[in-house]
């Protein structure tokens, strides 16, 4: 009886190529692989014709699947490789790492006990942990990193006799230099370490075990039996379940932030599958992609290129041009020296978003069943390539597209994103970006709670919101997506919940935010069917109580809660603007008529900005303007109400008040009258107003005050100069002499 334990590099393609030799030569009768026990009911499927690399087992407990742990396979994976070898020659399989039951019990555990650090992750601090041992050697003999020394020293090796011999001896030496004492690594190894002690047990006669190179040292040391049952006896379980689910290179990148990923997984499935001739194929590629992308590469500039990645790798004595040798000319012949097709390069051939698949048969839960399903019938194909989609709401199939695509995002499943596109008109297109994302899966174990199909699980997942929450306008907010989801029960509860929720609420500004959402529903809910009938009542409702409740909101506000107010106006104004009611757009003018009144209880932003509005919809002339601005901006009122009315009635397009002659011309006049003092205190805040207009429409204001101060000086010089000098010296002592009495 034989134990051989081979310490490999997860996802390392030359180690592969080396194990998958090394077992043809042993012919084992079982294999032991470092992966989570948890799995191994469903290890079998691997073997299937549709199990297509990337994949990943996806291990979740069964009631916070939010917690779920993956453990990412490609197909250039040792471990992948290994199961694949015992699984082909009928020979057992099994996985022997740490389970994960006992892993997500302790994390929760931690949790209830409200412990920020995991007791399994505890470190000795009298004991110097390395976290990058391999990276302390490739700097030690020469590398800038470990990435390349493992591949120059490991992957690329010709020579592959005592490999593992090799890489044993050195995590012995390696650990006996820095050893680690975090009790999760030790609970790991005294866990593999009783499985390969059952797998003696049980009479096999050759047992390979693939495991992480830096383990490999603690599993050749199985005498202290005692020790590890004492370690692992009183762990706690939680019950989990397994599932394979589809994976993509990005996230098996250091990139994504996966702790045992590669840097350049593209890079590794090319030459597992290219062997010699990896190079040379990788320079075709870099050329294709650039031509792609419209750029200029000839077929003497590939060959160019790969001439020089091999003069590179002899200069730097290595056997073949590796991911190093190959960036350098790349970069220099085919990019001229640019960085930036280089980031292309990077992105889509180093990393790639080759995304894998799953066989029909794999354990699912019924709401991930039913959107698999849904995908199918409507041709919508998940991938992690950006895909635009255009939908025509009147046509049946693009309409239930679109209620998917919705229903998801109510689920918090972000696949389609809609789009604002110019160009087609009306209300019957619908613009998406859609980019599948593979973490959606646990999203959808999350909603499983809230129905088995995406319809029921959206509709009473909506009907959960709208019942726990409290803010009309959010509650609107939730009332549109049922509409664009075509989701009648959701619906009917939200609007129930909006006519319960305002009829108690005091928040006339929560009133007047949420009415957007429902004038744009009253609107335009024709395009799904949508009977507006129920969701004008509403509206009606919430309009008649603002009416009511804006006055006495409006008074003794501080500059903040000016500004809030002022956009909720807006909100009603552009939500009377989308219903165009002649009726209801009379009753908000009075509104606005009335707020704009020379009540110095109503803050000054207010009043600028109702007077604004009520220009807009031509309720006031230009003449009835000029008497305001000169009401509003006597220095009779304190200056920061006047700067205050000023940034109101300036808030919106610059266009509309550039034409207005009088109100620049008081403008002007009140300006130049300002002391220095007072001038410089209140220059920031106009500044502040004139802010939000855009260069050309500040610089025809500038034009139309130069323009109004000619002008002034022109009329000044047209007055006869006796008609400022002459005085009636009998007339003015009359007044005197009454002043004086006034003043005894």
């Amino acid at each position: 009886m034989t134990v051989h334990i081979f310490g490999i590099r997860h996802h390392g393609p030359g180690c592969t190529k080396s194990l998958m030799s090394s077992l043809n030569t042993l012919k084992p009768d079982i294999v032991l692989v470092e992966g989570p026990p948890d799995a191994q009911d469903i290890i079998n499927m691997i073997k299937s014709d549709k199990m297509v690399p990337p994949v990943a087992l996806l291990i979740y407990p069964i009631d916070a699947p939010q917690k779920a742990v993956y453990y990412p396979f490609t197909i250039f994976s040792p471990e992948w490789q290994a199961l694949h070898y015992a699984l082909e020659k009928g020979i057992a399989a099994r996985f022997i790492d740490l389970p994960q039951y006992f892993r997500l019990a302790e994390q929760q555990e931690n949790k209830e006990n409200n412990q920020d650090t995991s007791e399994l992750d505890e470190l000795d601090e009298s004991k110097e942990l390395h976290d990058d041992p391999i990276g302390i050697i490739a700097k030690a003999v020469g590398y800038k990193d470990a990435e390349i020394f493992w591949e120059y020293q490991i992957e690329q090796r010709k020579d592959v006799s005592d490999l593992f011999e090799a890489i044993a001896e050195l995590m012995q030496s390696l650990r006996a230099e820095y050893p680690t004492f975090r009790k999760k690594d030790a609970l790991r190894e005294a866990y593999m370490r009783e499985m390969i002690r059952e797998a003696e047990k049980q009479k096999f006669e050759r047992i390979a075990v693939i495991c992480g190179a830096w383990h490999v040292p603690a599993l050749m040391d199985r005498e202290n039996e005692k020790e590890d049952k004492a370690l692992l006896k009183n762990l706690k379980k939680i019950k989990v379940q397994a599932t394979w689910v589809p994976w993509t290179n990005s996230r098996l990148s250091f990139k994504s932030g996966y702790g045992a990923g590669v840097y350049s997984p593209g890079w590794y499935e090319h030459i597992f599958n290219e062997h010699d001739k990896a190079p040379t194929k990788w320079v075709i590629k870099a050329a294709r992609l650039l031509r792609k992308k419209d750029l200029d590469v000839s077929s003497a500039s590939v060959i160019e290129t790969v001439r020089l990645a091999e003069a590179l790798a002899a200069l730097r004595e290595i056997p073949m041009p590796g991911m190093e040798e190959l960036r350098d000319s790349i970069q220099t012949v085919l990019c001229h020296g640019n960085v930036s097709p280089m980031l292309l390069i990077s992105e889509e051939l180093e990393i790639g978003e080759k995304m894998g698949r799953v066989p029909p048969e794999t354990p699912v839960i019924p709401l991930q069943k039913d959107l698999e399903n849904e995908q199918r019938r409507l041709r919508l194909t998940p991938t992690t390539e950006i895909k635009n989609l255009d939908l025509d709401l009147r046509k049946d199939k693009d309409r239930e597209k679109s209620s998917l695509l919705h229903r998801l995002n109510i689920l918090g499943v972000k696949w389609g994103e809609i789009l604002d596109v110019h160009g087609k008109k009306g209300t019957f297109h619908e613009f998406w970006k859609l980019q599948w994302d593979v973490t959606y899966v646990v999203l959808l174990i999350d909603a499983n709670i809230w129905g088995n199909t995406i319809e029921t699980a959206s509709s009473s997942y909506a009907c959960h919101t709208a019942k726990e929450s409290n803010e009309l306008s959010v509650l609107t907010s939730i009332l549109d997506k049922c509409i664009l989801a075509e989701l009648p029960k959701a619906l009917q509860f939200t609007l129930e919940q909006i006519q319960e929720k305002s009829a108690l609420s005091s928040d006339v500004r929560g009133m007047m935010d949420s009415l957007p959402s429902l004038a744009k529903i009253a609107r335009y809910g024709n395009v799904r069917g949508t009977d507006i009938k129920e969701i004008m009542k509403v509206f009606n409702g919430l309009f008649e109580r603002i009416l009511i409740g804006i006055f006495p909101a409006c008074y003794s506000l501080d500059d903040e809660a000016a500004q809030s107010m002022i956009k909720s106006i807006s909100n009603v104004n552009e939500s009377l603007k989308i219903l165009n009611t002649p009726d209801i757009n009379e009753e908000w003018n009075k509104v606005l008529i009335k707020l704009e009144g020379n009540d110095n209880n109503i803050h000054g932003l207010v009043r600028g900005f109702c007077i604004r509005l009520l220009l807009e919809q031509k309720c006031l002339t230009e003449e009835d303007l000029e008497r305001k601005a000169n009401l509003n901006m006597s220095f009779a009122n304190p200056i920061s109400q006047v700067v205050s009315w000023i940034e109101g009635l300036l808030s919106g397009s610059g266009l509309f008040l550039i034409h207005q002659d009088g109100f620049w011309s008081v403008m002007n006049s009140w300006i130049t009258e300002l002391n220095g003092d007072i001038f410089a205190n209140i220059l920031p805040i106009l500044r502040r107003a004139f802010s939000n207009f855009s260069r050309p429409e500040r610089r025809t204001m500038g034009e139309k005050i130069k323009h109004i101060q000619i002008s002034s000086k022109k009329a000044k010089k047209d007055i006869p100069k006796s008609d400022f000098l002459s005085i009636d010296k009998d007339r003015a002592n009359k007044v005197l002499n009454i002043l004086t009495q006034i003043l005894k």
